[in-house]
């Protein structure tokens, strides 16, 4: 199985990518088209000049690797995708054959933490919109898109693991719960960068606590992700009980 989750930033990504990595059954792919992204835009990004020289530029390979047979032997390959990468248009074959996963987190905490890394984040760079177009596409061509919050993650891992699981036919395997500390053999050269708290980290952080207060140009970037948000959210997993 190639499963293909889709994000933004922030939003419970590497963590999630480290619990399928942690499956001795799984292998993971950190963010596939980060390199072809920064060298078609030219956004000036931390460590820029080190993704494009380490990674695939040519969108149409990176799919390619995509939909290919999982590596290392493995039965199953879990990508960590950002949908702001995706800027060539969005009706793509690779994606027609895989397992689709969006990974949804409320901006205002995809914001604060952004702007911790890297300053004046906009629509563009969290995801929003884009996250939204690609579950519409994947809705109409494969009939079939799972969204999980990474608030309910937070809050119950094992449950929400096991619904997610349960959701893409995939057995659940315990091993997802905890992960070594020092990060994963198939981190992208930007990690040392952006993952020094999942680093530190052995298993999924305890519950979120209350929303973030955001200086008045954040919120307003909050304000016009929302509706794109609270849409996906209407058709995520949710935690017994709270349907």
């Amino acid at each position: 199985m190639n499963i293909a989750c889709w994000s933004g930033p922030r939003n419970l990504s590497t963590a999630m990518m480290y619990a399928f990595g942690a499956r001795e059954d799984c292998a993971v792919w950190d963010e596939p088209f980060y390199a072809a992204y920064l060298a078609e835009t030219g956004l000036d990004h931390p460590m820029g000049e080190e993704i494009v020289a380490a990674g695939e530029t040519d969108p149409l390979q990176v799919g390619q690797g995509c939909a290919a047979q999982p590596p290392e032997g493995k039965a199953h390959i879990y990508q960590k995708h950002m949908t702001q990468h995706m800027v060539w248009g969005l009706d793509q074959l690779w994606m027609d054959g895989l397992k689709h996963v969006f990974l949804i987190r409320h901006p205002a905490r995809v914001l604060a933490s952004y702007a911790a890394k890297r300053e004046n984040p906009t629509l563009e760079d969290i995801g929003f919109v884009q996250q939204a177009e690609i579950y519409d596409l994947i809705c109409a061509r494969t009939g079939a898109g799972v969204i999980v919050d990474s608030y309910d993650i937070r809050q119950a891992p094992e449950r929400m693991l096991r619904k997610l699981c349960a959701a893409i036919d995939l057995p659940f395997d315990p091993a997802m719960l905890s992960w070594p500390a020092g990060g994963h053999p198939s981190d992208g050269v930007w990690a040392s960068h952006w993952y020094g708290a999942v680093h530190a980290s052995t298993g999924f952080a305890g519950a979120e606590g209350a929303l973030p207060t955001l200086p008045p140009a954040l919120q307003s970037v909050c304000d016009t992700a929302m509706p794109y948000y609270e849409r996906l959210k209407a058709d995520a997993l949710v935690l017994e009980g709270d349907a």
